[in-house]
């Protein structure tokens, strides 16, 4: 039975100029699904927003029946906080636009955006906002939670590069967030997740980028790791900011790219990015592509769009996925010779440990520049178990687990909010936000004091009467 009283969700749907989905509607089951399988939520109603006042109609609907609320807008997110049991979703799907000022180098994008919309757009002139490395994520959640890809070594954090947002408070006001109106909510955004309004569009700046790059991936058999990885070490301790070189172990994925043989069977791979000019990346490319003997070699001159989708095809919607990750301050040779001995004996052909560099502009701004923090973070270490069978389930997760308890000791302590798992919170969420969580408690108090903002990785809010109990 719905916690919803029938009538309540009748003069409910008068107010939409969207959609209204019930347990049974057509569209209700694919509306709630999400990326990762292992997520099966159902809300006891979805609202397809059409436009910021649908935003504000199911805010207010949820705030007055004091019943949970969540926000889909990818639906990317590992820990599935896009969905809630038993409350009230706003399904921002539909809310794909994307508006680029050319002249101004920003662009305006809502908040049902992928990130291959706004590449999308924003490509045509040449230009590129700071965005992840899978192209069918939420812009939300992953602005929202810090943000980084193969542009963060130059530019920062993706939520450093926000110039504004408009948001939806718990009070049901629409409000702008920016470097002259609320700025301590802006303060707050940039990193802190959904715990502060329902943002409705994002303006990002926007870079020179492309249209075309050097980029694509390289891959060795396995036992080559050791030399490998050492080469990725020296190429990122030198490298200029436009340049990434992601290592990776795991199986052999099926791709055209890989001979047959080798599928399935365990490669060290290097992903290699460079922004720059098409001939100083065809140098930084050269000793990589020319090292020992790879196995498959797609480092090409390409558009950045088919950069930012090349790992799409091994993260397919509807498997299930458990993460666990750190930030590690470099690339220490007791951490290589480690990850190297965590890559093997992976229990899913989907499985894969990976070594992302960001180290670079993030760290030129201070610590509380924004919520996001972790500014002495150089490499992000990401576990990535995948797999088919829910009774694979408990092998899985402890592969992850394992690996973690084992790499746990390069920490620099932080971790990335955005790949935190379901049952992550507490000392999790004060490792992803040290010393900035204070504050974002206090802004939390200011901004949405009942905590109607909970299904996320929730940050109790502190306000004036906590403070003096």
């Amino acid at each position: 039975m719905s916690p919803i009283d029938k009538a309540n969700l009748d003069s409910l749907k008068t107010r939409l100029r969207g959609q209204l989905l019930l347990p049974g509607d057509p569209g209700y089951d694919d509306s709630r699904s999400v990326w990762n399988a292992m997520i099966d939520k159902r809300p006891a109603a979805i609202i397809k927003c059409l436009g910021v006042a649908d935003v504000v109609t199911g805010v207010n609907f949820a705030r007055e029946h004091a019943i949970p609320l969540s926000i889909k807008g990818g639906g990317h997110n590992i820990s599935g906080l896009a969905v809630c049991d038993d409350g009230l979703m706003l399904d921002m799907s539909l809310n794909r636009g994307v508006f680029v000022d050319r002249e101004a180098r920003t662009a305006r994008a809502q908040a049902g955006c992928l990130l291959g919309d706004v590449d999308r757009e924003t490509q045509v002139h040449g230009l590129a906002a700071l965005m992840g490395f899978v192209s069918n994520t939420g812009i939300g959640g992953l602005t929202l939670g810090g943000g980084m890809g193969y542009l963060t070594r130059k530019y920062g954090w993706t939520c450093d590069s926000v110039v504004s947002m408009e948001v939806v408070t718990a009070e049901g006001k629409v409000v702008t967030a920016s470097a002259t109106e609320n700025q301590d909510l802006l303060w707050a955004l940039r990193g802190g997740g959904g715990n502060f309004g329902v943002v409705t569009s994002f303006e990002y700046k926007l870079y020179p980028v492309g249209p075309d790059i050097i980029g694509g991936a390289i891959a060795w058999r396995a036992e080559d790791a050791p030399e490998v990885l050492e080469l990725c070490r020296k190429t990122m301790e030198s490298a200029p900011p436009e340049l990434v070189c992601v290592g990776a172990i795991r199986p052999a994925p099926p791709a055209p790219w890989l001979p047959k043989e080798i599928h399935g069977k365990p490669i060290v791979a290097i992903f290699f990015c460079h922004t720059g000019s098409i001939e100083d990346g065809e140098r930084a490319a050269a000793p990589i592509k020319s090292f020992g003997s790879p196995v498959g070699d797609v480092v090409i001159r390409r558009p950045y769009i088919t950069q930012q989708s090349l790992i799409d095809a091994t993260q397919p919607k509807g498997r299930r996925y458990y993460w666990k990750s750190e930030y590690l301050p470099g690339y220490e040779s007791d951490m290589l010779a480690q990850f190297i001995e965590c890559g093997a004996n992976m229990p899913s052909p989907h499985a894969g440990i990976i070594l992302f560099p960001i180290g670079g502009a993030l760290s030129d701004l201070p610590d509380d520049y924004s919520a996001v923090g972790n500014r002495n973070a150089a490499v992000l270490l990401n576990l990535t178990s995948s797999w088919e069978k829910p009774e694979d389930d408990a092998v899985n997760i402890e592969w992850a687990r394992s690996i973690w308890r084992d790499m746990r000791r390069f920490s620099t302590g932080g971790t990335y909010i955005n790949f935190l798992t379901e049952e992550e919170g507490g000392d999790r969420i004060q490792a992803a936000y040290g010393e900035n969580l204070e504050r974002l408690a206090e802004v939390k108090g200011k901004w949405d004091s009942a905590n109607l903002f909970r299904q996320n990785k929730n940050i109790a809010p502190k306000t004036e009467a906590s403070l003096t109990a």
